[in-house]
């Protein structure tokens, strides 16, 4: 009996010290588990990343910030070096000369030199065409590999904005040559290889598209392994991805637009899982008006300046955007180079904007509730980018206000490759749009009031439009730094007086991810984020 009362005793022994060593395996997993580092960021996006050519414009501009990279950066301390280490400007400001770096290559395999950076521009200037809103694309004339790690670049002519041009996100980017069909670009590419931090392994059109850190990339292989960008519509369905965990990051897109609006991003960050972080202002969001179009209202100054005086801006930064957006009153605001000068302000006035549609000859007969002239009804169109809430909801309460002073306003939803369309072949009378921000501006957003794929026709019809690209020619190829402020200034001044551009807010890039993402930051460019320095806790 004694036997037995021991066997029974030793089997309790045996069995407590196996679960007190299944235990241990389990906490021992659990805590392998809980202080494993994460690697991978999901992040939301209301639109396929597309077609990733660098040299041409359907791309997702943060999907391609993440492949390829430019000869130079653009940041808040000034032009910086990137896949170039130095350079040099010749004194006549025609010939810029780079020295490589001599430790990159493209995701392929290839080398990244001189060669390569040769035939990468020698590919963008054949189809240049495409590229006239960046004046670099007319100016350049010239490209020598000097030796394997330097290469030339030769203008027509000096031009001050040489090397920011060059530091955009398209199209002065390079891509495997080996990605290049008969030697060109324009007609597509059979790889997209490029040389930046990480490397597109996967993309399934209109679901989601995944890219895994380059290994061997120069400035040293990113913390964030993979990064996924899942394509799924704003609004709701993105914010309860976002509660789920089946994404863990949204920003600002290349749009302008947000995938979620402010009060669900409010009430992610209450709920103490989520951050919000924001870039100092980036941009001014603002409605274009079609100057050109003969027979729209809004050729005329006195009913662009009645638009602009019947738009409340105050209730639209506190009340649409909670604040996160402050009211505009220029195209560009304070902060933007060249951009802190004194202009005519125009509040939000409805007698004012009334006063002046009396005088321009629109009048409101008895009982009517539309203006006419030469009974031509005051009716007007405006466009907003179907994918954003924020428009959306900004184009109805500008409806309404227009309402109050005789115009009919029609607003009508499109996807922004529609209306990228129309902004360049003029159908349009009004669209809502931002300028290129920070590290473009004022020089790009300028540039483009003369190229016939931006706002050649919401310029042209103007009254001073000769002047007004005279100048603009002017302040490109000058290098005095006391002419280029007085001629931005006079430029500035000038499309303010035509009203022209109608500045609504001045805007930023927001970012909510969650709280354990950490080394969240931005460029000073709004079209991308540095992906490569984020790191999970």
């Amino acid at each position: 009996m004694k036997k037995v009362k021991l066997f029974i005793v030793l089997v309790i022994c045996i069995v407590v010290t196996m679960l007190a060593g299944c235990s241990d395996s389990r906490d021992a997993k659990s805590d392998s588990i809980h202080y494993e580092k994460q690697t991978e960021l999901v992040y939301a996006s209301a639109k396929d990343i597309n077609d990733m050519n660098p040299h041409l414009y359907a791309g997702s501009m943060p999907a391609q910030g993440m492949v390829y990279e430019s000869l130079v950066e653009n940041t808040k301390t000034g032009i910086k070096p990137l896949l170039a280490e130095s350079w040099e400007i010749s004194e006549d400001g025609k010939v810029y000369t780079f020295y490589l770096r001599g430790d990159v290559k493209f995701h392929d395999g290839e080398p990244f030199n001189a060669e390569a950076a040769k035939q990468n521009i020698e590919a963008i200037q054949s189809n240049k065409e495409k590229h006239t809103w960046i004046k670099l694309s007319t100016k350049l004339v010239g490209v020598k590999a000097v030796d394997e790690y330097t290469v030339e670049l030769t203008l027509s002519e000096a031009y001050a904005p040489a090397l920011d041009e060059l530091s955009m996100t398209r199209p002065y980017v390079f891509i495997s040559p080996n990605s290049f069909i008969d030697g060109e670009t324009k007609n597509g590419v059979n790889g997209y290889n490029g040389t930046g931090p990480y490397k597109l392994m996967e993309h399934k059109t209109d679901e989601y598209a995944s890219f895994q850190a380059n290994e061997e990339y120069w400035g040293g292989e990113p913390d964030i392994k993979t990064v996924i960008s899942k394509v799924l519509p704003a609004g709701e369905t993105t914010f309860l991805a976002l509660q789920k965990g089946e994404i863990n990051f949204v920003f600002t897109d290349d749009r302008g637009a947000d995938s979620i609006d402010i009060e669900a991003m409010d009430q992610l960050v209450e709920s103490d899982n989520y951050q919000l972080v924001r870039s100092e202002v980036m941009n001014t969001k603002m409605i274009v008006a079609n100057s050109s179009k003969q027979g729209s209202p809004v050729n005329e100054k006195a009913v662009r300046e009645s638009i602009w005086h019947a738009i409340d801006r105050d209730t639209i930064s506190k009340d649409i955007f909670n604040g996160t957006e402050t009211a505009a009153h220029s195209l560009f605001s304070a902060n933007v180079n060249y951009a802190n000068i004194e202009l005519k302000k125009r509040d939000y006035d409805l007698e004012t904007a009334k006063q002046m549609l009396e005088e321009a000859g629109w009048e409101l007969d008895n009982g009517a509730v539309i203006r006419t002239k030469a009974d031509k009804k005051l009716a007007i169109q405006l466009y907003y980018d179907s994918n954003s809430s924020s428009q959306k909801t900004q184009a109805e309460f500008i409806q309404g206000s227009l309402k109050e002073i005789g115009v009919q306003l029609e607003i009508i939803g499109e996807e922004s490759t529609s209306i990228a369309n129309r902004r360049s072949t003029g159908d349009y009378d009004l669209l809502f749009n931002q300028t290129w921000g920070l590290a473009y501006d004022p020089h790009s957003t300028i540039a483009a009031f003369t190229s016939a794929n931006a706002y050649l026709h919401t310029t042209s019809g103007i009254a001073n439009a000769t002047e007004l690209y005279k100048k603009i020619d002017e302040v490109m190829v000058t290098m005095d730094e006391d002419t280029r402020k007085s001629l931005y200034a006079d430029i500035m001044r000038m499309v303010h007086d035509e009203a022209v551009f109608i500045p609504v807010t001045n805007g930023s890039v927001t970012v909510v991810a969650s709280k354990e993402l950490k080394n969240i930051m931005f460029k000073q460019t709004q079209f991308e984020l540095p992906f490569e320095r984020l790191s999970f806790e």
